[in-house]
């Protein structure tokens, strides 16, 4: 029988004041928790403390977006939308005991959307009850500025716009330090913190291993499809006085504090008006992180500091990424012959060894697969496991999402897919559910996650022996209707792939679906 309860039990005292939440079906829930205060382009501060008890029974406002979501592939991706603004420093959390004494390991939820879309309650799946009650640990998740809120570096203009392109990574920075600070009154070890997030969100457990400031805020990490291809995410050196620059001529001034104050909306617009100049000439235009003495930049490309040498990671993408879009065959009536031509016109004179070099990494795949297969983030995450894996400082385990879904025509896994098997909420995802393996997938999945954020090591009885990668053997788990560790399977097939396929027939050609 379904409790609820909002009372006195639910009311948790933080360093700042007391919170009231609410109690339903084994799960206390705190919603639009304030953990910082911030002005447009300025750093977070801590909040101000407060008498009395605040209500934390409804979501906080979201950052705004440049332009309004349009919902599309919810089948796929099921999404929630809430009000947007730009005071958004704001987490939830989810624990089973509001007990200082419980010590429950920490999971820290950062969204996707690259470094310019999301929100902690984006997608449906992000819910984090289930994880709470099945993990035993407390689930954190955190909304923080985004797009040009973010990340646009002012400060060529002034000295109080200092890490004006990094204020959605100071916002996290923040949240971190918020989770340090309150967790254990919520049950939660603050010395047993993960860091956990997918695609943008995974980008940012990576960088904030390379940011000073966070050390000693998190303990390991979760990268799930968060490498990508240099380029994509746009340029993260040089500093905004071009950029800014171009914005002011678009407004009519040379007062950069006008950027503080004009409508979002109008903001935008100048942005819009002024980047496409700027980026044809190779320079910064924002919308990542900004990469100096205080973000220290991708370590696969900057090389590894000794914080993320000694910080324990679990890194992996799903089989096809950005397949959204329907196949508009069924691949289990096509013959192989059929197979045989499409793959043939898809990758020109390459489809010979590429199909060769398929058959052995997949062979339980049907060869027109090879045409959805992913390498946009697949080959950076290999980049990464393995010049880490150099390290033996802390373990790094590689995995693959391979999973084939029951819509389409049997569709193989693509970009997000994977969210709910993590935080074990396929139940919130319909399509995700094929009665007598996907749950049981869940369980190993879920149950290795939950075992790497307790120990550092995701090895399971329910799973195959998972080791970790070591240098020259990438030992990737492959999470499919059959579980099993390969080495070292797909990487000349990758490259292979890589040389057939430019990168704009790939990016932006399927990329049609909110995540």
């Amino acid at each position: 029988m379904k409790n609820f309860r909002c009372d006195e039990s639910t009311t948790v005292k933080t360093k700042a004041g007391a919170l009231r939440g609410y109690y339903f079906d084994g799960a206390y829930v705190f919603k639009g928790v304030q953990y910082a205060k911030a002005e447009r382009y300025m750093q977070p501060e801590p909040v101000d403390s407060w008498e009395g008890v605040k209500d934390a029974t409804s979501f906080g406002f979201v950052c705004p977006l440049m332009h309004q979501d349009t919902p599309n592939g919810e089948l796929m991706v099921p999404h929630a939308y809430w009000p947007q603004d730009e005071h958004c420093q704001n987490l939830n959390v989810w624990t089973t005991a509001l007990d200082p004494q419980a010590k429950k390991p920490v999971m820290v939820w950062l969204h996707g959307g690259g470094y310019s879309a999301g929100s902690s309650i984006e997608q449906l799946c992000y819910d984090g009850a289930a994880m709470a009650e099945k993990g035993d640990v407390v689930v954190v998740t955190i909304n923080h500025r985004l797009n040009i809120l973010g990340y646009l570096d002012l400060a060529p203009f002034g000295e109080k716009y200092r890490n004006s392109g990094n204020c959605g990574h100071a916002d996290m920075v923040a949240a971190l330090i918020w989770v340090k600070e309150n967790i254990e009154a919520f049950g939660g070890d603050p010395d047993n913190v993960t860091i956990f997030g997918q695609s943008g969100g995974g980008m940012k457990v990576t960088d904030l291993c390379q940011i000073p400031a966070a050390d000693g805020l998190f303990k390991r990490g979760i990268v799930m499809s968060g490498c990508i291809e240099p380029g994509i995410m746009g340029k993260s050196e040089g500093d905004g006085s071009h950029i800014v620059g171009a914005m002011l001529k678009e407004l009519g001034t040379e007062d950069v504090s006008v950027l503080e104050t004009i409508p979002y909306p109008q903001l935008v617009e100048a942005y819009e008006k002024a980047c496409p100049g700027v980026a044809k000439m190779g320079l910064y235009t924002g919308q990542a992180p900004l990469i100096g003495d205080w973000y220290l930049g991708d370590p696969a490309i900057h090389g590894f500091r000794e914080r993320t040498k000694n910080t324990p990671l679990m890194v992996g993408t799903v089989f096809a990424e950005f397949a959204f879009r329907p196949a508009g065959y069924d691949k289990y009536a096509m013959s192989d012959e059929e197979m045989e031509q499409k793959v043939s016109e898809y990758f020109g004179d390459a489809a010979g060894r590429i199909t060769e070099l398929f058959k052995k990494a997949y062979p339980d795949h049907r060869l027109i697969d090879a045409t959805v297969l992913d390498y946009i983030f697949r080959r950076p995450s290999r980049s990464l496991i393995m010049q880490k894996a150099a390290f033996t400082q802390a373990p790094t385990y590689a995995y693959l999402f391979d999973f084939e879904f029951p819509v389409d025509n049997h569709k193989c896994a693509w970009h997000c897919s994977d969210i709910a098997f993590f935080f074990h909420n396929i139940d919130l995802v319909p399509v995700a559910n094929v009665p007598g393996v996907s749950d049981k997938l869940q369980e190993q999945i879920f149950g290795a996650v939950m075992n790497f954020a307790r120990t550092g090591d995701p090895n399971m009885p329910e799973l195959p022996f998972w080791p970790a990668a070591v240098e020259g053997d990438e030992a990737v788990m492959i999470f499919g209707r059959t579980c099993e560790v390969k080495h070292d399977h797909d990487g000349e097939l990758i490259e292979e792939v890589a040389r057939a396929v430019p990168l704009y027939r790939l990016w932006g050609a399927d990329n049609n679906v909110q995540h």
